[in-house]
């Protein structure tokens, strides 16, 4: 009997030590692979890094930058100097009207404008004219010549240009200078950001350079800027509803072409 529990005691012993001598190579394994897993991952960091792309950049690569990407160098740099206006500049108070500097420029516009009422009429009629002209060009090139691109832009604009206007309502600017005659015509009120005047311009324009119509591009883009300077003498539109209607007009095109390419084959593409 003493000789079997010495037998049995023997083998649990000898169990155990088994156990714990697979358990200690199975931790040496685990401790071994997760060493050269951090050994491989730091040798790859450090390979990638080596192999990064700007690593190979030297002081000829610097001056080749310059020398044939300068816009983007002086975007750079502006980036640069309107972090420091940003971070050093006295925000308006709530109390004061906005700063806009396209207004300080045309302050003489408008005192002239002011004191003369029949100069500001004749030019919002002239600035109605135009309007007409735009909205005559885009409907024509649907209408007649079946190519839908130029009204479909249009309509995303006045779209989108709606939704922003109704969400953020800027106040009227201080000094304006309304006119029956001026579009929407009736001196009603409109939304401000931003200006459709100008992205439909700009939108009518860009169709005409497609169809290579080069002097009615050039007239259209410098009737754009008379109306710019008008609209910011009789502070008919801030400066930025006109330089973001001047981009939206170039995104709208964009995404109305992306919009046709979707429907080639469905009878849409003009």
């Amino acid at each position: 009997m003493a000789a079997n529990e010495s037998l049995s005691t023997f083998n649990l012993r000898n169990r155990e030590g088994k156990n714990k001598s697979a358990i200690n190579a199975v931790n040496g394994n685990h401790v071994k692979g997760t060493s050269e897993k951090l050994r491989m991952s730091k040798k790859s960091t450090t390979s990638s890094l080596s192999d990064a792309f700007f690593m190979s950049w030297s002081t000829g690569d610097a001056v080749d930058l310059v020398k044939y990407h300068p816009i983007p160098c002086v975007f750079g740099l502006a980036l640069l100097f309107f972090m420091g206006v940003e971070y050093t500049l006295f925000m308006i108070p709530p109390s004061s009207p906005p700063f806009d500097l396209g207004f300080v420029l045309t302050k003489p516009i408008h005192h002239l404008l002011s004191t003369k009422p029949f100069l500001n009429t004749v030019f919002a009629a002239l600035n109605t004219v135009f309007v007409g002209m735009q909205t005559s060009y885009i409907l024509w090139t649907w209408l007649v010549e079946g190519r839908p691109r130029a009204t479909i832009a249009t309509l995303f604009m006045f779209t989108c240009r709606g939704i922003l206007g109704y969400s953020t309502q800027l106040p009227l600017p201080q000094g304006f200078l309304g006119s029956g005659v001026d579009f929407p015509v009736g001196n009603v009120s409109f939304f401000l950001f931003f200006s459709g005047h100008v992205a439909g311009s700009v939108i009518a324009s860009i169709d005409m350079r497609r169809m290579k119509r080069w002097e009615m591009a050039w007239g259209f883009d410098a009737l754009n800027v008379l109306q710019v300077v008008r609209l910011l003498g009789t502070r008919g539109h801030y400066t930025i509803d006109l330089a973001v209607g001047l981009g939206a007009g170039i995104l709208f095109d964009s995404l109305a072409g992306k919009y046709e390419d979707t429907k080639i084959g469905k009878g849409l593409k003009g």
